[in-house]
């Protein structure tokens, strides 16, 4: 069945994201398009999944796409955070993701709602638990000719990624099959998990920073406010 075809009170919607300048099939998932202010509550809270009723077929996603990815675009610039030179971590949330699966739909051109419903399951990964902060980290690595040799400096960067708050750590939860001994990808997803006292220091404003601790890769990069305010609606009411 098509989106096109279903009625038209489900599939009406105009407020829909969509991405960067970079290639959805290059950031997605693995399995994507393969198949087809905050005041600390004092509770956790959970970011709900992404359903079928979030997404709108190609023809209207296209019609809204170019407003609806310059507003992305300053979502990701506030939730961007760059570690050094090679390394930069976008942070997820529900924008970000039903932004990536109208992209992927758009450049697949998936239209079927089972395959829909696929892809949503897929980037549905990406969606941050409770308690927890999720972004996408790449590797960039500019020269391209020596692309394999300069990517496999950063094997076992999966154990040295952390987040400070304060006199806190957390230390980064990557996603699993992204790395081999003779292999690495350049696109890696991450967790954070958050303590309850972590989670309070983060709201109460303690200095928080990204830092790499790699023995090829040493940097660190201060949570700026924008981004701090941004990351806080992720974790609080």
């Amino acid at each position: 069945m098509s989106l096109d075809t279903e009625s038209k009170a489900f599939w009406d919607q105009s407020d829909v994201e969509s991405e960067l300048k970079r290639d959805p099939k290059e950031t997605a998932p693995p399995g994507a398009g393969s198949r087809a202010g905050s005041r600390f509550s004092g509770r956790r809270q959970f970011m709900n999944k992404i359903a079928l009723e979030d997404i709108v077929g190609n023809a209207a996603y296209e019609k809204v796409r170019e407003k609806s990815r310059q507003r992305v675009i300053e979502l990701k610039r506030r939730r961007r955070v760059s570690v050094g030179d090679k390394v930069t971590l976008v942070f997820e949330n529900r924008d970000t993701v039903i932004f990536q699966i109208q992209e992927m739909m758009r450049a697949e051109k998936i239209s079927d709602l089972d395959k829909i419903r696929e892809e949503i399951e897929v980037y549905n990964e990406l969606i941050p638990a409770t308690g927890e902060l999720s972004a996408t980290l790449f590797l960039e690595i500019e020269n391209q000719t020596h692309l394999r040799e300069e990517l496999l400096k950063f094997l076992g960067i999966d154990e040295t990624v952390y987040l400070k708050v304060g006199s806190r750590s957390i230390h980064a939860r990557f996603e699993e099959g992204h790395s081999k001994e003779d292999k690495i990808s350049a696109v890696q997803y991450v967790k954070f998990p958050f303590s309850e006292a972590t989670l309070q220091a983060f709201v109460k404003g303690e200095k928080a920073e990204l830092v790499i601790d790699h023995p090829n890769y040493q940097a660190s990069a201060p949570i700026e406010p924008d981004t701090r305010q941004s990351l806080m609606e992720d974790l609080t009411t």
